[in-house]
């Protein structure tokens, strides 16, 4: 049962550590991208739009127009 209790202990270390390397791994690339200029510019006006987007949907969801 203290096997439980330790592990139990470690998780959360675990998943923390799982966390950064998943978001490390998928932004290394856009980080390479984003060196080039027009690369840099792409992206840039594409995170644009998205947030644009996702802001404009949860107004509406909620209510708050």
């Amino acid at each position: 049962m203290t096997d439980f209790w330790v592990n139990l202990y470690k998780f959360p270390r675990f998943l923390i550590s799982v966390l950064i390397g998943f978001f490390l791994t998928t932004l290394k690339p856009i980080f390479k991208l984003l060196k080039k200029k027009e690369s840099s510019i792409l992206i840039t006006s594409i995170t644009l739009i998205i947030t644009a987007i996702c802001y404009k949907i949860l107004r509406k969801m909620t209510g708050l127009d």
